[in-house]
């Protein structure tokens, strides 16, 4: 399918290398991956913990998805100020401690790596910049490899960031169709660039405000798509999965609340699909990223022939193109935000 969406902004031009980033990292990475994992299948983590914040920390949550469903260890997120502020230890012995940052350079991840590794977790680091504190603190480096980003909005970084935590659960798994599925998945990256997303801009943009659904490893890109909004579009969004939205949320649900929901085919499919007809009689701007389904009022097409597991990267990958059109329809940089720089140091 052809797209109307054309890059506009850097941020436009940076999410378009996206496909080309990842090709990269798969030709880079397998020496650091197969380390890694050698490493994990040989004495397995009693338990995981992740730390990162903004598209960091809702990239971990990806990570918790598929470390969960395919290997049965648990994830947590660590809380970073409990280190970094309150000084106070966390029990990780036999932890798979994984950070998450593109510059590598903020006090607070770089603390509680350090806290890790000196509790005796084993330490990972994906980083866009390898020669950081943050490289240097842990045991093992994987390379993001986006190349520069300029533009506040973090679009390849967080893309190559999922693809990086996709390529660990792949070795460690070592899941024949997954794996097989990683191999054509800048392919799926560049076929997700040509799928129109844009008859949802408009009443997203007219909008005050909007949830976005997903749920399992939707989710996560779900609270990705909420956040972009609101740094580039200043608009109001929130994430919810689907099991919960329906709680408290709903009483702010009208005729005209804007719905957009991540929907891949996996486990999840069949409630999030009950989810969706209950949402057509409360909403008129109902907006679904699914297979199947292009008859239906607000349907929004997808890359139908892609693992489930992989299909919300190329759902976000698309995303990331609506974010740029409904930024500029708001009259907005999504280069520039307001009060934003592109790397935060948190203390």
């Amino acid at each position: 399918m052809s797209t109307r969406w054309t890059p506009k902004t850097q941020m436009g031009r940076e999410l378009a290398e996206a496909p080309a980033v990842v090709a990269k990292q798969l030709d880079h990475n397998k020496a650091a991956i197969d380390a890694l994992v050698s490493d994990l299948r040989a004495n397995p983590p009693k338990f995981v913990v992740t730390c990162g914040r903004g598209s960091s920390d809702h990239a971990t949550l990806y990570a918790k998805y598929l470390i969960e469903s395919q290997l049965g260890i648990p994830v947590v997120s660590a809380a970073p100020s409990i280190v970094s502020i309150y000084n106070r230890s966390i029990a990780s012995k036999d932890a798979l401690f994984i950070a998450v940052s593109q510059s590598g350079k903020s006090p607070d991840l770089v603390k509680n790596a350090v806290a890790a590794r000196d509790a005796g977790a084993r330490t990972v680091a994906l980083v866009n910049v390898t020669d950081s504190p943050l490289a240097d603190t842990v045991d093992h480096v994987i390379p993001l490899i986006a190349g520069p980003e300029t533009s506040v909005a973090a679009t390849k970084s967080y893309i190559a960031t999922l693809s990086a935590i996709a390529q660990i659960v792949g070795g460690w798994t070592q899941d024949p169709a997954f794996n097989k599925a990683l191999v054509t998945l800048p392919a799926s990256l560049e076929k997700a660039l040509g799928k129109d997303w844009l008859d949802a801009a408009d009443a997203i943009a007219k909008s005050d405000g909007l949830y976005v659904i997903g749920r399992g490893p939707a989710f996560a890109i779900a609270q990705e798509a909420a956040l972009k909004f609101k740094e580039t579009s200043g608009l109001h969004a929130e994430a919810f999965s689907a099991a919960e939205v329906k709680h408290g949320p709903m009483a702010l649900v009208t005729k005209d609340f804007p719905l957009l929901v991540f929907s891949q085919q996996d486990a999840s499919r069949e409630s999030v699909e009950g989810f969706l007809e209950e949402m057509r009689a409360k909403t008129d701007n109902l907006f679904a990223a699914e297979t199947g389904h292009a008859d239906v009022k607000g349907h929004l097409p997808v890359v139908e022939d892609i693992h489930p597991l992989l299909a919300p990267i190329a759902m976000i990958q698309t995303f990331y193109t609506l974010a740029e059109h409904v930024a500029l329809e708001r009259g907005c940089n999504p280069d520039a935000p307001p009060h934003l720089s592109k790397v935060t140091e948190t203390h």
